[in-house]
């Protein structure tokens, strides 16, 4: 781990940006004996901050129960460093960055999601996070760690507002070619988070199939159906944004959004095939599909776009500012 304390501090020697928050989340690597970390000298200075950490504080909800209070900048950067691949271009990273935390402190103001924290580390509730040490010691490199923190660090404080207000800003993998409305999936219109264009979407999580057997098709729907598997489907209705709105499933009407949790399916882009014996879904795209596409927005840095236009792509009429606290 020498080695990397050096790379740190041949960084810091040369004048590169390094956010204090990666020192704070690098220290814990020192495992060596007492008189090995002694000689480190420089380690005394790991956890100083630097002037681009926001000193604004969020309560943090751990998986082990516990509440701790984070930077708010220390927290967006281990939230970009689980949500996307750190191969992402910088433009994608940066458009990931003002995403989440645009959506944390609007988690902060609403402070009904957690009686405990204003957010979480899971990923199935709020947003996905992950340690520095532990991406390192699953394989990623010290190098992508700082690519991701310098994205932070460049949108220091940046968030998104609409007439005023900070936005919802969800987001997701893959669009599968378009967005989806608010509406269609949460049941309430959102201006922002409309219908728009993702062409250039990385199809990455387009075309996943899964078959069930007509037997476990029922169970999961919890019916008995009558003939073959052929017979059971009638009407489909479509959104606007290319997902299933209503599907008619032995008489009965299902919602896409229903159907995609019934049969953890990745999206409402699906299409349904059946044999005598089975059932198959085949799905485009991955997530609910509101907001900013984590891998158009990747596509779209490729092409050249920056990350004010990847955003301003996905959350139509929104304003970029950095954060004001008097304005909420």
């Amino acid at each position: 781990m020498k080695m990397i304390f050096k790379q740190i501090i041949h960084s810091a020697a040369l004048g590169i940006v390094v956010p204090g928050m990666i020192f704070s989340a690098l220290a814990g690597f020192s495992s060596g004996t007492a008189q090995e970390q002694k000689t480190e000298e420089p380690q005394q200075n790991l956890n100083k901050p630097t002037e681009k950490v926001s000193q604004v504080f969020i309560p943090v909800l751990k998986s082990d129960g516990q509440v701790v209070q984070m930077d708010l900048e220390d927290y967006i950067c281990r939230v970009v460093l689980g949500e996307v691949p750190a191969s992402f271009e910088t433009e994608a990273l940066k458009a990931q960055a003002v995403a989440a935390r645009t959506y944390t402190l609007r988690c902060v103001l609403g402070g009904d999601k957690h009686p405990e924290g204003a957010v979480c580390t899971d990923y199935r509730c709020c947003q996905e996070y992950r340690e520095p040490e532990s991406y390192i010691r699953s394989g990623g490199t010290l190098a992508s760690v700082q690519k991701v923190f310098d994205a932070v660090t460049e949108t220091a404080g940046e968030v998104l507002y609409y007439d005023g207000k900070l936005i919802m800003a969800t987001y997701f993998a893959s669009a599968g070619g378009t967005t989806e409305d608010a509406r269609e999936v949460w049941g309430n219109a959102v201006p922002y988070l409309t219908v728009v264009s993702s062409p250039a979407d990385d199809d990455a999580y387009n075309g996943q199939t899964v078959t069930f057997t007509a037997e476990e098709f029922q169970t999961r729907l919890g019916v008995t159906l009558k003939g073959k598997p052929e017979s059971w489907f009638g009407r489909v209705s479509y959104t606007v944004g290319g997902g299933v709105d209503m599907m008619r499933i032995g008489g009965k009407l299902y919602s896409g959004v229903d159907l995609r949790g019934i049969f953890d399916l990745r999206s409402t882009i699906f299409t349904v095939t059946t044999t005598d014996t089975s059932v198959t879904f085949e799905t485009r795209g991955y997530g609910h599909r509101v907001g900013l596409s984590q891998y158009g927005a990747d596509a779209m840095a490729v092409l050249g776009s920056g990350y004010k236009e990847i955003l301003y792509h996905y959350y139509p009429g929104t304003k970029l500012s950095q954060y004001d606290p008097d304005t909420d």
